[in-house]
Parts: C-alpha cells; structure tokens; sequence
C-alpha cells in the first residue's frame, strides 16, 4: 500500500483505531526487508494463543497466503492478494463464504491484515501494458511482514513455555510414579502402618490437579508432591536403619543361644515366621524333626500354623483393590464378616465348590479366603475356571509358594487410588 496513505474500509464497515495502527505500523517496513511467507504462517500458528486468533482464522490467512505468487514476502513484490470468497472457499477446504468474512473480520481486528477496499467494495486489480500489476485492490498482508519479528519472538515464547509445562508435568509424573510404588512396596511389607492415609492424600492431590493448569499451579503441585515423596522416603529408610539394627541384635542373640546347645527351647524362639511359610519352614533348617516339642496332643497340623501366620490384609484396602464384592451385600461391607458373606454369593456364583473354598479357608484363615475370592471375582474375565484357580493357590500357599499380598496390590494397581494416581 502506498505509503502516507489511509485506507477506509468500504460500505458500513467502520474505521477504528486499531485499523489506523496497523496502517501505520505498516509504513515503517524496513528497505529490502522479506520474510518466508510459509516460515512465518508456521510461526503464527505457534503464537495463536498470544495473537488471540483462532485455528479457522488461521486456516483462511493460509488460503489468502496460498494467492501471494511467491513464497518470500516483500514490498518489492506487492503485497496485496485480491481473490474473492468463493476462490478462498476453494482453497480453505469448501469453508461457508459467510464463515470467511467471519474470519476475515477476526484477521483484520487481530491486526494481521489491512483491508483496502476498491469504490465498490469487490477485489480486483489494475494491470499495466506489459501486465504488471499497477493498482490492486483487496487484502494487504504487509501487517504480516512489519511484525514478523514480533509474530517470530511470540511463537518462541509460546514453545518455551510449552517446554516448560511439558518438563512440570514429566517432574510430577516421575513424582507420582515414585511415590506409588514406595506406597505400594510399603503396604505390602505392613500394611497396618498407615499408609493408606498417604494413598489419601496423593489421590486429592492428583484430582485437584487440572489438565489445564498453568506453571505456577504445577509448580506448586509438583513440590507438594516432592515433600510427600520425602517424608515417605525418610519413613522407610528410618525402617530400614532399625531393622538392621535389630537384626544384628537377634544375631547377636542367636550366637548366644547357640553356645547353649542344652537351650533348644531358646532356640526354637529365635525363628521368626514368614506369612504363607509351612511348618517345617518355621522351625528352622537346623532343627531336626525329632527335636522338636509336638503340641499337646499330638503334632501340629501344617494347615493351622499356616492359617495362624498368615494375617489379613485391612479391609479398606481390600475394598479399595476389590471393590466389585460390595455388591453382593445388600447392606453394604462393613466387616470382615460381611466380607465373608459376599465371598459365599460369589463362591456360589462363580461355581466354586463348597470344599475348595473350605480348605482355602483352612488353610490360609477366612479372612484371605474371602480376599481371595473378591481378587477373583475382579478378574474373572480372565480366568476360566475359579474353582481350579482357588485349588491351585491353596496348593502353592500350603507350600509356602504364594502370598495374598502382590496379588491384593496389582488389583490396587487397577481399581484403587494407585491407578488414578499413577
């Protein structure tokens, strides 16, 4: 457009400040200055946000860039493009022509283009002898080429931003991952330690984080969560100092007793059972069987000493990794023994036999039977016989092969505040 030169726009579309800045900012284009118009559109996609256009604006500045004939934008080229709406409803995908004004508008108000409308309103040019283009009437995309510069420094803070975010939410996903399985490692070595009151917490901390959350709000999220991953940290180093602690005194006390070798009462004490551990397995490899105390009556059953090692796992964890079996009580669960009652809906419904789940019970206690059979109705689309799968873990816990525990925990995983949170 020639410079010291206003343009109004035509019929009853008025002139506003905002039009008469970007004419004027328009004249102040550099000599020689050029630009790579598809450089610069890609550019302006990025820095949308700041810009305050939308995608379909910027899809109808690209069909009015697609009319430009070259692909460097300069004044020595002209930069006025003059094709009408029903050619820009070509080149924008068979958008509305009444859509096209609609943006066209938007593009104008953002500052991005300058109308220069002809006496009639239509776009048109006036060509020379030798074809040149003298006159030309319609959109000006010199806006464009005056803030290049300024379009390239906002699509560059846009992606720094972008980057920043992104590196937040890895730092918080990291966080969340850790303090998941710390949690999860620590309720399945005690799991009445109270952890579920920090399961709790990291669950209201990851719900009220937003998917749409600035970086102050994930920076102030992400150190919350970097504390919590502390204290559990230093929780379970504290545990780990003083099992070692108390693990070189029972050695140094079972070299005692070991000098003693008239004290096999003493001795027998110094073995610490393991849940799902066998009888034999409870007294001891050093011990033989001829050494040790029968129970009145006779020997112990393995069966008992497993049942009366192996300690159930808190309901509300079990509820939280199964939460299908509540449905089988109409009252709700609120015990261990409604717990059992819905076990023997389910057992009844999954077509496990009345003997299969009592020697579940017998041998690892009613309580894990009923744990047991809530994991399975939870995963019963995966498994095709129940009643053998029972058989097969009451097989492995009488052996001493299987514990309650990862099994409780990958449920966890998939039904409780573990999944949502990790």
């Amino acid at each position: 457009m020639e410079r010291g030169h206003v343009t109004t726009p035509f019929g009853r579309r008025p002139m506003s400040f905002g039009m008469l800045a970007s004419q004027m900012a328009s004249r102040d284009i550099e000599p020689d200055k050029s630009v790579d118009k598809w450089k610069l559109y890609r550019a302006l996609c990025e820095a949308r946000p700041l810009l305050g256009v939308t995608d379909r604006a910027l899809a109808v500045l690209n069909a009015l860039l697609s009319f430009y004939p070259k692909n460097e934008l300069s004044e020595e080229g002209g930069l006025i493009v003059f094709p009408s709406n029903a050619q820009l409803s070509l080149r924008a995908h068979g958008m509305a022509e009444q859509t096209i004004r609609r943006h066209l508008a938007v593009l104008v108000a953002a500052g991005l283009l300058i109308r220069k409308d002809s006496p009639n309103g239509k776009r048109y040019a006036h060509k020379g002898r030798g074809g040149e283009i003298s006159e030309a009437f319609g959109f000006s995309l010199a806006p464009l080429l005056a803030r290049a510069d300024e379009i390239e420094e906002l699509a560059a803070r846009v992606i720094a931003e972008r980057i920043h975010l992104q590196r937040l939410r890895e730092r918080i996903t990291l966080c969340r991952r850790d303090i998941t399985k710390l949690v999860e490692a620590a309720i399945e070595d005690d799991p009445a330690a109270g952890w579920m009151a920090v399961l709790t917490h990291l669950q209201e901390l990851v719900v009220g984080l937003s998917r749409i959350a600035t970086a102050d709000q994930l920076e102030s999220r992400l150190e919350e969560l970097e504390m919590l991953r502390d204290e559990i940290t230093n929780r379970l180093e504290m545990r780990i100092r003083s099992r070692k602690t108390s693990g070189n005194a029972g050695q140094n006390e079972r070299h005692i007793q070991n000098s003693k070798p008239d004290s096999i009462s003493e001795l027998e004490l110094s073995f610490e059972p393991k849940q799902g551990a066998t009888a034999e397995q409870e007294r001891g490899p050093h011990l033989p069987t001829d050494m040790i105390a029968p129970a009145v009556g006779g020997r112990e059953p393995p069966e008992r000493a497993a049942r009366e090692d192996i300690k159930p796992f808190p309901l509300g964890l079990v509820l939280q990794a199964c939460p299908q079996i509540a449905d089988y009580v109409p009252t709700g669960i609120r015990s261990f023994r409604d717990l059992m009652t819905a076990a023997v809906v389910v057992r009844k419904m999954l077509g496990v036999s009345p003997s299969a789940y009592e020697e579940a019970s017998s041998i690892l206690g009613p309580e894990n039977a009923a744990t047991i059979m809530a994991c399975i109705l939870e995963r019963g689309g995966h498994i095709t016989s129940a009643g053998g799968y029972l058989r097969d873990l009451t097989r492995r816990a009488k052996r001493g092969e299987f514990a309650i525990g990862p099994m409780l925990m990958a449920q966890l995983r998939a039904n409780g505040p573990l999944r949502r949170a990790g």
